[in-house]
């Protein structure tokens, strides 16, 4: 191409005069309306940049409160939370490989498809992978280094006492709330609040610096129990020693402090670890001492009897005739297992006679007897508070038949729990007063309503320590060094509606004596070993524990070293109901 034609084709591509003009103008144009968006972005509505970028860094995180400590009425604890980490992730800022999905479902133990829709679902700002886990875990999690997942600051309940205050103390779930026991009834105590605050992450899901804390935490309360440890541990390895030595199906016991109605000790065998998390069966949960129901037996005869020393119709000298031990009552005959011409009303609690008992209660109105139960507790709760406390059952005396008042005398027909019957025999304890039932440590004394007077409350307590020495139902209750006093009970147990020949053997009782400070209540459920009868599978309970819960509290002597005293034949210790 010559050069005359060169520069006629340069000509041809030059934009005309007003064309670049007009694109140098929308040019300028542009630059000022980006100058003048960025200055309204920045200075007058920045709120949007400050929105977009906190959308992408800026999270908002819950702080657990604390939960209080339970600790026994010495300061021991008995449920302490301990700091734990979890694994959350956020999935909107998860970057992951195929080969770190593995080894993360790997270290935590799932299933590599729940952890994949975990990690990758969109949906949720934040979500849970596992949570309170070992440290050696949340070591090798970190080491994967993925960007979107961080740890999260827990607590996990930890149990000192394990199996021997579980069904007392009760359990917490995962989150920290309670689920049984006393940490379910003390819930909102213990709880707190939790916090919250505002943080901000990098893009690997750290947080790299605490903005502002929209709600400081707020810790639960620490709780001081009535429990002293010492004697819950060897209440519940003796129950634990009898219940399998026995064969029986479960046992449980209470030991009150007789003067301010405390629960220095309560446990149940079998019993569970709270430390697992792996719930047992719903059986193994139950508080049998607190929750379940059976018939009392002999050990509600005290009551019949004081009833009708309080009403004047009998003195503890006063002969009752018992038939060579059969009684009609109408279509229906009440036996005893000694047959005894006439007994004192003393020895009618001594030996446990089921006509004597009978008697004396159809001496008395139906009402006067149902007054002196219901006052005694029965049919009402204790006060205790533990979650799904039995009232037991006491039937309205307008519907009474003879029989029927004839039997509940020595126990038939009347529903208790354990901790209720306890609770009633603080009645014998006090001069007839009855203590409410405290399950946390009390400062200053408690006043319980008077329901006997003084005098029959002695005569009663009398008699009760008739029934422990020769000739009475429980020699095997006596204790070295100190008076004891005591009922033994052994009743049927009931199956849709009759009775069988299978029993719940128990014991009641109280020391010292001369001035009682504590109250011991055994039951065990269906001993299956060649015993039954209560003077010999719950009585040496009580006088194991009853021994050491005394020399362990320092509390003085009533009697001699040596006042041990054994029948020549333990045949008295027998007894129906």
């Amino acid at each position: 191409m010559n050069y005359s034609n060169k520069i006629q084709a340069a000509k041809l591509t030059q934009l005309p005069q007003w064309r670049s003009q007009l694109l140098f103008v929308l040019l300028v144009l542009g630059m000022a309306i980006l100058v003048v968006r960025a200055m309204y972005l920045q200075s007058i509505h920045n709120g949007f940049l400050q929105q977009e970028g906190d959308a992408r860094s800026s999270r908002v995180i819950a702080i657990n409160a604390h939960r209080g400590m339970i600790a026994d009425r010495n300061g021991k604890p008995l449920a302490i939370s301990t700091p734990v980490e979890s694994i959350s992730v956020s999935p909107q800022d998860v970057e992951a490989t195929q080969q770190q999905v593995n080894q993360l479902a790997k270290i935590l133990g799932m299933n590599i498809n729940e952890v994949k829709r975990r990690i990758f679902d969109t949906t949720r700002n934040n979500v849970y992978l596992k949570r309170q886990l070992p440290p050696e875990q949340v070591e090798k999690i970190v080491e994967l280094g993925i960007p979107g997942i961080s740890l999260q600051r827990e607590y996990r309940r930890y149990y000192p006492g394990g199996d021997v205050t579980a069904h007392l103390i009760g359990f917490t779930d995962v989150d920290d709330n309670g689920q049984e026991g006393l940490e379910l009834a003390l819930q909102k105590q213990l709880s707190g609040k939790a916090g919250s605050q505002r943080v901000i992450k990098d893009l690997r899901g750290h947080i790299v610096d605490d903005v502002t804390s929209i709600r400081a935490p707020k810790p639960g309360s620490n709780l001081t129990l009535s429990i002293d440890s010492q004697i819950q541990y060897l209440a519940y390895r003796e129950l634990k020693q009898a219940v399998k030595q026995h064969h029986a199906k479960a046992g449980s016991i209470v030991v009150l402090d007789s003067q301010s109605g405390e629960v220095l000790a309560l446990a149940n065998w079998p019993s569970y670890n709270p430390n697992n998390r792996a719930k047992p069966n719903l059986q193994v949960l139950r508080n049998h001492a607190v929750i379940d129901q059976f018939e009392p037996g002999s050990t509600l005869k005290p009551f019949t009897v004081a009833a009708a020393l309080e009403a004047g119709n009998v003195t503890p000298q006063t002969i009752i005739n018992t038939e060579n031990g059969v009684m009609q009552v109408g279509r229906h005959k009440i036996n005893d297992t000694h047959d005894e011409d006439t007994l004192t009303v003393a020895q009618v609690i001594q030996k446990s006679s089921n006509v004597g008992a009978a008697k004396i209660a159809l001496s008395l109105p139906p009402e006067t007897m149902w007054q002196g139960l219901n006052e005694s507790g029965f049919g009402t709760e204790t006060g205790s508070g533990f979650p799904g406390e039995a009232v037991g059952k006491l039937r309205d005396y307008d519907m009474w038949r003879p029989i029927e008042q004839a039997t509940l005398s020595y126990g038939h027909g009347i529903s208790v729990s354990l901790l209720q019957l306890a609770r009633a025999y603080t009645i014998f304890a006090n001069n007839g007063e009855l203590k409410p039932v405290s399950l946390l440590k009390l400062d200053a004394p408690v006043y319980g309503k008077k329901i006997y007077s003084d005098a029959t409350a002695r005569e009663i307590r009398d008699m009760l320590e008739l029934a422990t020495l020769p000739g009475g139902t429980a020699p095997l209750a006596q204790i070295n060094g100190y008076r004891v006093a005591g009922k033994t009970g052994t009743a049927h147990k009931l199956a849709k509606g009759r009775y069988i020949n299978r029993y719940i053997s128990s014991f009641v009782g109280l020391a010292p004596a001369s001035n009682p400070r504590l109250i011991v209540a055994v039951m065990i459920n269906e001993p299956n070993n060649g015993q039954y009868y209560g003077g010999l599978v719950a009585a040496p309970v009580f006088s194991n524990v009853m021994g050491a819960a005394l020399r362990l509290l320092n509390v003085p002597n009533d009697t001699q070293f040596g006042n041990i005293l054994m029948p020549n034949s333990l045949d008295a210790v027998k007894e129906e109901v």
